[in-house]
């Protein structure tokens, strides 16, 4: 099958990107739409009183001015992932409004919303608003809302506490804790950041009646309609239509349910015409949910030789001022898969979600299984240096064997495959890991310093519930697929098409891929967890399944057959070893071939997490005058199971990796003791750019996945998880050499690095 599995195809969707033609949320029009601006706060937290309202809602081309006190009809942004505290009791879970009454708890925070006939309109009537402002004691940061007395973000959760549970077995850890040969522990930071997507978000929301319209970029219409009218407007979601058309990244901060959707919808309803919102970037750094930002201390139990007894950990994570959708979820879902590839009989994990004076934590790319990644495979080095044991040979000693298979972890994890040193072996040869020393021979001659690092990391993605795909033959023999994932750039409609053609044997031009809109497309779950091709293109390709058995159950009546002699071939089904054909548009024809015939739907529930792994190596050379760094090499070698088509698993591969990057090297969100942001644009916060990035190397070593029907494992946020302890783990390497020092935490930008080896610890 030339279009089918496996196949390394270029993408059909780029045609209309890179000429131009794509179509994003903003090139959507609406006759008579009102533009609506966000006027936000300036302190982290503070009480506020708006005096002159009623100047500003009278003031020329205003339509109207939303404030908190306005809107004590609509529920609150919900939080769908609620932790339970270890004793049992629920977890403090404050409101997070619409919009606040009368307190501010974060700077950027919404206060009012602005619809003017213009955006410039809009801005001078949030200029003239005059605001009473009270500033408040803040507790900006992770590290200050926990200590002991800090100010309260909400009275409701005493200490900043949102929550506070345990993974794992406390007692069974602690017991081999206390009789373990040596414990090495190390403090990690998880840096946060921004998920900087190419489009920032937008809305146009049009209510005629009782039906909302709302067009918007996103990783789920349906998600997103039925949060809106069951939590926010109380409606029935059959009155919602969301529509998600093409979309320019997401990375799980696009997932999610934020304040100016429901706002535009509100005030197109009271309006009674279309209301347009456009984020622009600065805005971005204070309106979208960030990632990362963990506390972590990570310890191991050892005994004399080196094997691993037990894994302990304390994750402190920032929660922000809210609870976002997923937010609490992040930590605990990461922290399953702490122990990674690693034969570790107990361990456990207490997790602490904390309130802070900042923008929400949710869902970045990899959502908490690159932090758990980190921490692993820096831990493990540091226990490597700090027990004096070659790196490599502790990981032999420990890593998970393949006749352990399936391997059951700690946390409740169960591996079903995995080679994890053959990767790790694989990706040193291609590194070329024997001859480093003659490299740091010649480095050093130049003056610079040079280290090599790797991580092996495993991740759990591709699983949750069933997803519907729906395939349609049409009248002129093309094919339709509709399926309730969404793109933001990954290439869906090349890799479900191929899902299709591997069945039906059609070019990719005559499969057409819709997505996005809650009116066409009966149900979905969106697009995270890596989980669209694993489990949205497991429905598809049973779907394109069974509609091909329907093809030739028609074709056989009008060839005069049986099934089981006919084969399908080029858009047509025929007699094997014949020339005798009936084309798909004829079979669509046929008076037999009712409507309802050409339409397949079929739905893979996984019973359990698909398991992706791999090695990534990472060489890098550090100017000790300047600090600047220099990644030299970098190796991926991945195990994903089936490829459907090895140019986007690549492609994603290189996209996550580029992210890791960036916040090993780069990336970095900074405020001030105020909470006010120090890095709110790409003037100040620093992006990883083409010449930051290396020439990279990726193969795969695949075994096949026995939880998924396709073989496949997930790939979409396995570079990300994969990275960043790779290259953490080399730039430590260079500093231990050079000076003798151990652990240095991320960003390890040029100042960073400078000053370590100018103060040698």
């Amino acid at each position: 099958m030339k279009f089918g599995i496996g196949q390394a195809l270029t993408r059909v969707e780029d045609q209309r990107f890179i000429t131009g033609a794509g179509h994003y949320a903003t090139d959507a029009r609406a006759k008579g739409e009102a533009r609506a601006f966000v006027l936000r706060a300036p302190f982290a937290h503070a009480t506020f009183r708006i005096k002159n309202l009623d100047e500003a809602r009278a003031m020329p081309g205003v339509a109207l001015i939303l404030t908190g006190v306005d809107l004590g009809h609509l529920g609150p942004l919900p939080c769908q992932a609620p932790q339970k505290n270890r004793d049992g009791q629920r977890m403090a879970l404050p409101d997070y409004p619409v919009l606040p009454r009368d307190t501010v708890r974060h700077v950027g925070e919404a206060v009012a919303f602005i619809v003017a006939e213009t955006l410039d309109l809009a801005r001078d009537a949030a200029e003239a608003l005059d605001i009473e402002w009270k500033s408040l004691p803040v507790a900006a940061d992770l590290a200050t809302a926990r200590k002991p007395g800090a100010t309260l973000v909400h009275p409701e959760a005493p200490g900043n506490v949102a929550f506070e549970t345990v993974l794992g077995d406390i007692e069974k850890t602690d017991a081999v804790f206390a009789k373990a040969h040596r414990v090495v522990g190390l403090d990690l930071v998880n840096n946060r950041i921004v998920a900087n997507y190419m489009e920032p978000r937008s809305i146009l929301a049009e209510v005629k009646g009782e039906n909302f319209t709302i067009t918007l970029g996103s990783q789920g219409s349906h998600g997103l309609r039925d949060t809106l009218a069951k939590a926010i407007f109380r409606i029935d979601p059959a009155n919602v239509r969301v529509i998600t058309p093409d979309v320019g990244g997401g990375f799980g901060t696009k997932t999610f349910m934020y304040r100016e959707y429901p706002l535009a919808a509100e005030a197109a309803r009271q309006l009674g015409r279309p209301v347009r919102w456009v984020s622009d970037r600065s805005e971005h750094f204070f309106a979208c949910a960030q990632g990362r930002d963990n506390l972590t201390h990570a310890e191991m139990a050892l005994d004399e030789k080196g094997r691993f007894l037990a894994m302990r950990v304390r994750l402190d994570a920032n929660m922000g001022a809210y609870l976002s959708q997923y937010g609490p979820f992040i930590p605990w879902v990461g922290s399953t898969m702490l122990t990674g590839c690693y034969d570790i009989p107990v361990g456990y994990t207490l997790i602490r979600g904390i309130y802070s004076h900042s923008v929400p934590i949710d869902a970045y790319r990899g959502a908490g299984r690159p932090e758990a990644a980190y921490t692993v495979e820096r831990l493990v080095d540091f226990i490597a240096d700090e027990i004096g044991m070659d790196r490599i040979a502790l990981r032999k000693l420990n890593l998970v064997k393949p006749r352990q298979m399936p391997y059951r972890t700690p946390t409740g994890r169960v591996y079903d495959t995995g080679e994890f040193a053959e990767h790790m072996k694989a990706a040193m040869e291609k590194a070329d890991w024997k001859g480093f020393p003659a490299r740091l021979r010649a480095a050093k001659k130049k003056g610079l310093i040079r280290g090599i690092g790797l991580g092996v990391y495993i991740e759990a993605c591709g699983g949750g519930g069933a997803e519907p795909g729906h395939v349609t033959l049409e009248k002129d023999g093309t094919v339709t697929v509709r399926i309730g994932t969404q793109s933001n750039g990954q290439g869906h409609e090349t890799a479900y098409a191929q899902l299709v053609a591997e069945h039906l044997d059609l070019p990719l031009s005559q499969i057409r891929v819709k997505q996005g809109d809650t009116k066409e497309i009966p149900s979905g779950s969106g697009t995270g967890g890596s989980r669209s091709i694993p489990v949205g293109g497991a429905g598809v390709a049973l779907a394109a399944e069974g509609l091909a058995k329907t093809l030739k159950k028609l074709a056989s009546q009008a060839l005069e057959a049986g099934e089981g002699d006919l084969e399908i071939a080029d858009g047509a089904v025929r007699i094997a070893g014949t020339d005798r054909r009936i084309s798909f548009t004829d079979i669509a024809a046929l008076p037999a071939a009712k409507k309802a015939m050409l339409t397949e739907t079929a739905s893979f529930k996984p019973p359990e997490a698909t398991y992706p792994n791999g090695t990534h190596v990472a060489e890098v050379e550090i100017d000790p005058d300047t600090g600047e760094i220099r990644i030299v090499n970098y190796v991926i070698v991945d195990d994903f199971g089936v490829t459907v088509n090895p140019v986007l698993l690549a492609g994603q591969i290189h996209g996550g990796i580029a992210q890791g990057i960036g916040q090993a090297l780069v990336e970095n969100f900074v405020m001030d003791e105020q909470g006010q942001i120090l890095t709110a644009s790409f003037l100040d916060y620093a992006m990883p750019r083409a010449h930051d990035m290396p020439e990279f190397t990726f193969e795969t070593r695949n075994v096949r996945s026995t939880t998924n029907i396709l073989g496949v494992k997930g790939a979409g946020e396995a570079g990300t998880i994969g990275a960043a302890p790779a290259v953490m783990n080399a730039v430590v390497d260079a500093l231990r050499r050079e000076k003798g020092i151990r652990h240095i935490d991320m960003p390890a930008t040029p100042r960073r690095l400078w000053e370590a080896l100018r103060q040698g610890q």
